[in-house]
């Protein structure tokens, strides 16, 4: 079963690294809960989930934005959140849109000043939804120019991943989705997955890592809060284990794995949500997740040419080594199984003509 990753795990890998989240409000619990788990094994509470622009959270310091300025749902909010020990900086830049002119003062603030080792970015729900007509044009437009811009600021060694939306809810309530554009509440979903597509098709061409959070909690949809946008700690905890994961095989580090996480860490989980917590979740992790990286030669993968969830290892007693080859047999709890149809004739010729029992339109 996969598990989470831990706080001595979490401390090791990303020891004297210079972490950059930039997004929105899921963005944000994202970069809270790595300062947490930089911290301890437990658990974002629902306070620290649904708080936003605090002076302090965790020992991190509010930089910009928040309650030092006007705290409203509209795209000149600003936020920016830093954490910093005696090994680790995290930063957390609040988002609307992928590329403006904010944007262009945060890459002046990387090219003038230091370079971070890691960005974790997403901005999509804010782009397609408060830009008025012609929003998800601008917004493919704004992914190259940002593309461009980061792949030439940053050092070539910086470890940049682009993260997909997740998925949303039928009925959303989110802050971000004013009476102005709540016309886009039922469609919005739909567009979400084409964003995803070309985004993700995008950054890939730009030499990007890609992680797509929209397929791994797909099935997930019982973690989701009650507004359509937002998650619960468990999801957050779980997307963090991802993030890490990713850069490890990036870097080439093995993440041994751990034990299951202690009762400590899910109390304040416990008291805020219930005490229905599915032990099944997260999912079993496919076979490549359990193989350390050096005994598999993809160092020359290291810029996210593989995805752990479309290949496999092909058995050391093959005759072939150790290669990837792409997976047939798709797991239960991906893919349903159909039954097989049987395509005949409707009519076949041995048997009379039936006349429909519904011939009359008159």
């Amino acid at each position: 079963m996969r598990t989470f990753v831990t706080r001595s795990q979490a401390r090791q890998l990303l020891h004297n690294k210079f972490v950059v989240v930039l997004g929105g409000s899921v963005q944000r619990s994202m970069y809270k809960d790595l300062v947490l788990l930089l911290q301890k094994d437990q658990c974002l509470t629902l306070s620290q989930l649904k708080s936003k622009g605090e002076f302090s959270f965790e020992q991190d310091i509010l930089v910009e934005g928040g309650r030092l300025g006007p705290m409203t749902n509209g795209t000149e909010y600003r936020e920016v959140r830093q954490y910093r020990s005696d090994h680790h900086l995290l930063r957390f830049y609040f988002l609307t849109r992928i590329y403006s002119p904010y944007m262009e003062s945060i890459l002046e603030d990387f090219r003038q000043g230091l370079k971070p080792d890691v960005i974790i970015i997403s901005s999509c729900v804010w782009d397609i939804t408060r830009y008025g007509l012609g929003c998800l044009e601008q917004y493919k437009e704004n992914l190259h120019k940002f593309f461009n811009q980061i792949t030439t600021i940053v050092c070539h060694d910086c470890f940049i991943l682009w993260s997909l939306a997740m998925p949303l809810g039928k009925k959303i309530k989110g802050g971000f989705l004013v009476p102005e554009v709540s016309h886009l509440g039922p469609t919005l979903r739909n567009d979400i997955i084409e964003a995803n597509f070309y985004s993700g098709r995008l950054a890939d061409a730009y030499g990007l890592d890609v992680l797509d959070l929209h397929f791994h909690f797909r099935l997930s949809l019982q973690h989701r809060m009650p507004d359509g946008v937002h998650w619960d700690a468990l999801a957050h905890r779980h997307i963090s284990s991802l993030l890490l994961q990713h850069a490890a095989d990036a870097w080439g580090v093995d993440l041994h794995d751990s034990p299951s996480p202690p009762g400590q860490m899910l109390q304040g989980y416990r008291e805020d949500y219930g005490h229905n917590i599915r032990p099944e979740w997260p999912r079993p992790k496919p076979l490549l997740d359990s193989v350390p990286l050096q005994r598999c030669g993809l160092i020359q993968y290291q810029q996210s040419h593989f995805r752990s969830d479309r290949f496999q290892l092909v058995p050391p007693n093959s005759g072939r080594g150790f290669s990837l080859h792409p997976r047939f047999q798709a797991d239960d709890h991906c893919i349903r199984r159909r039954r097989p149809k049987f395509r005949t004739h409707p009519y076949p010729p041995h048997l009379p003509w039936v006349t429909p029992r519904h011939h009359a339109y008159g």
